[in-house]
């Protein structure tokens, strides 16, 4: 009875914070638009069909591509920083996990600024380069992709680094003794043994970096200049800019399906992976 009690004050904060938003972003994206931008309740589907015009299906596969590319960077970058983290001492590997947490002290924005600071024409990399005489003129760094690329990279790498490291570091080590016992190289020791242990780790890393990779619209604000349009510049910009509520709704709540699925899909990998493994 005194569990259930406790249960209430979270249920009325999801109802109120979670549940109640997404339903009045579902009922939203049903409604009509008025001229000015007024919310009409009258059932249509326009704005999901408005969603098929080629335009903003290239945005959405422009967000999808950029977001599966820093995803599997971060993955290709952190997986070897989780196994020397891993490996380490413990004080080492305390100072290690520190490295990547402080960052996330700092507020998104000013860290997002700060890459704005090193990548302009005027910037710290132009800057060495010209004075190591590599190049005669600036590079332009700032204002596409590869700048939103690197931002995305940059901000949500320790998203991929630490699910990793927290499965690698309670990895019994003596199936990787067993393993090499049995005459088994390094590389097949990683493939076989240590690889399949640590995909719960991969697969949470994984969601975690691509659900905020492609809903992020501070970063292709900032890095991107207003020139790389994502998901999330499109859903700013309908309820901030064009006052249509409706359309900003719709996109949300595609997005919002799509993320579900591959959360259900990841989940039941992961189930299926560690029901295997046990």
């Amino acid at each position: 009875m005194k569990k259930t009690w406790l249960s209430i004050p979270y249920a009325i904060w999801a109802l109120l914070f979670s549940i109640a938003p997404i339903i009045i972003i579902t009922v939203y994206s049903f409604c009509k638009r008025s001229t000015y931008g007024g919310m009409i309740y009258e059932f249509t589907v326009d704005h999901y069909k408005q969603l098929l015009e080629p335009i903003y299906i290239n945005v959405f596969w422009r967000s999808l591509s950029l977001a599966a590319i820093s995803t599997i960077i971060c993955l290709i970058i952190a997986y070897p920083m989780a196994m020397i983290i891993a490996k380490s001492e413990a004080k080492r590997k305390n100072m290690l996990v520190m490295l990547f947490v402080i960052p996330l002290w700092t507020n998104f924005l000013l860290r997002t600024y700060a890459w704005m600071i090193i990548l302009r024409e005027q910037g710290i990399i132009n800057n060495i380069l010209i004075g190591l005489g590599i190049i005669d003129e600036p590079i332009k760094f700032l204002y596409n992709s590869g700048a939103v690329v690197l931002g995305m990279i940059y901000n949500f790498i320790p998203f991929m680094v630490l699910p990793i490291y927290s499965v690698l570091s309670k990895m019994d080590e003596s199936l990787i003794e067993a393993a090499k016992d049995l005459g088994a190289t390094s590389t097949q020791v990683f493939l076989k043994v240590t690889l399949p242990l640590s995909l719960p780790g991969v697969i949470s890393g994984l969601i975690m970096v691509f659900m905020p990779a492609v809903s992020t619209f501070i970063i292709s604000d900032l890095l991107g200049g207003g020139q790389t349009i994502l998901l999330g510049n499109l859903i700013q910009n309908q309820f901030s800019v064009a006052r249509n509520w409706q359309f900003g709704s719709a996109i949300s709540i595609i997005m919002m399906v799509f993320i579900l699925i591959s959360m259900m899909i990841s989940g039941k990998y992961k189930s299926e992976e560690g029901g295997g493994l046990w």
